[in-house]
């Protein structure tokens, strides 16, 4: 069967994924191009994810123009910065300006500095000005991933006024489903839904239709208004200034793709890497060696405690070495323990359940978490070694996982409280850097533990 007698359009992913990886392996273009002709966008964006950058450009230019458009507007702010920087100059330009101004910002933002202006000189007028003023943003803000292109009606206007409005500035809204209420003054009165107006009597004024706005300062942060958004399960948000302005609308789909990408990066540096900004198997070795080296260097230096910990209790070792078998559970049960306190609370600041400003319950909760985890652990360590040694060793090890489960829960769920506090991810300080403070202090538990119950 020929390339163009293959119905791709029933592939899967993996598949057409090979078909194109053979045919680029051929340099047979025309194969390509014949194989993704049928292929949805959807599944483009797909193919694109996995290939490497340089097959990528290939691949990408093989699409019409239409269709390229919307493969770019479908790919991740990551992707379309690499994207850009293998293309030609004029293609890049094609592409910024058909790009919402919020979409060029989050594309901006992966790109060097020195080639923002480059892109702004080629918009017209209107949309550099637009663009501009999300830019104005800070760029962990609500403003900077808000949309300057909505449409707004007015208390006193009917529905079938609203609607003719809505049907003039259609094709460039970033959404009408919800429609922000403004006075005079440009203030935000309140939200109307384009269901309420289409079901509304064609006389019926706004004022009787709207409802109360749910509402976000353009200074407040991204992540925490996008949680909002998706709580409270809506299409979209006003975005306001100091003056309760409009300024901006903030849609679901933009939530959305925050929260992914944030829930990315937590789960990444909490297992101690860098997240990667393309799917795995795409994603160059270097990049990823380049991901996980920095952590790896900063825990090594780390470990240096839990070695000089050993070394500075070596006597004790020596007089009974029986202590040293037990050295890898203690520590990996106090690591653990810290680890599952970390990712909670860290979890909890993300969804707002916690604030820094509870340290002190955190701490006390906790605290008795990791009591009671100790104590159930502890007397589970006393019975099988007491039966396998003798009492003695298993009161060592029942009071050290009593205390080390204590210790590593409090600091674990403090840990990422204290890192907000001090404007740090809270992700960074969880589990690698948890790991290895509780190893090295639950040696030192150990060891007196076992120096005076033992008389070593």
């Amino acid at each position: 069967m020929t390339t163009e007698q293959i119905p791709t359009q029933n592939f899967d992913t993996a598949d057409l994924l090979e078909l194109i990886e053979q045919s680029l392996s051929r340099r047979d273009l025309a194969a390509a191009s014949t194989t993704l002709s049928p292929v949805p966008t959807w599944q483009i964006v797909q193919v694109l994810e996995r290939l490497n950058p340089r097959d990528c450009a290939v691949v990408y230019r093989l699409l019409p123009k239409q269709q390229a458009v919307e493969v770019f507007e479908a790919l991740s702010p990551e992707l379309q910065g690499e994207l850009v920087r293998s293309l030609q100059d004029a293609e890049v330009a094609a592409l910024f300006a058909e790009l919402d101004p919020d979409d060029r910002v989050w594309l901006l933002d992966e790109l060097p500095a020195s080639v923002a202006p480059r892109l702004l000189r080629g918009l017209s007028p209107h949309e550099r000005e637009l663009t501009a003023s999300v830019l104005g943003y800070s760029q962990d803000s609500i403003g900077r991933r808000m949309s300057p292109e909505y449409v707004t009606t007015h208390p006193d206007l009917t529905a079938a006024e609203t609607l003719r409005r809505m049907r003039a500035r259609i094709a460039d809204a970033e959404t009408i489903y919800t429609l922000p209420v403004t006075d005079h003054a440009r203030r935000v009165v309140g939200v109307v839904s384009l269901r309420d107006l289409l079901a509304a009597d064609d006389d019926a004024f706004v004022e009787s239709l709207m409802q109360d706005a749910h509402t976000v300062p353009a200074d407040s942060g991204a992540e925490a208004a996008a949680r909002d958004c998706t709580d409270l399960g809506l299409l979209a948000v006003p975005v306001v200034d100091s003056e309760h302005r409009l300024v901006g609308i903030f849609t679901i789909d933009d939530a959305a793709r925050i929260l992914k990408r944030e829930e990315s990066e937590d789960a990444a540096r909490q297992g101690g890497v860098e997240p990667l900004a393309r799917p795995y198997l795409s994603t160059p070795i270097r990049r990823i060696v380049r991901s996980r080296v920095v952590w790896l260097l900063v825990l090594a230096v780390g470990a240096t405690l839990t070695v000089k910990v050993l070394s500075v209790f070596e006597a004790t070792l020596e007089q009974l070495t029986v202590l040293a078998l037990f050295v890898p559970l203690l520590i990996g049960t106090g690591g653990n323990t810290g680890n599952q306190a970390a990712t909670t609370v860290t979890r909890a600041l993300a969804l707002g359940e916690v604030r820094p400003r509870d340290l002190v319950r955190v701490l006390t909760r906790e605290l008795r978490v990791g009591l009671s985890l100790g104590v159930l652990l502890g007397l589970l360590g006393f019975g099988i070694t007491a039966l396998v040694y003798d009492w003695q060793i298993g009161l060592v090890i029942g009071c050290t996982l009593v205390a080390v489960c204590s210790v590593a829960a409090t600091i674990g769920g403090i840990m990422p409280l204290v890192a907000r506090t001090i404007r740090v991810d809270p992700a960074v300080f969880s589990n690698p850097f948890i790991t290895t403070f509780v190893d090295a202090t639950g040696l030192v538990i150990y060891f007196v533990i076992a120096k005076a119950i033992l008389g070593i």
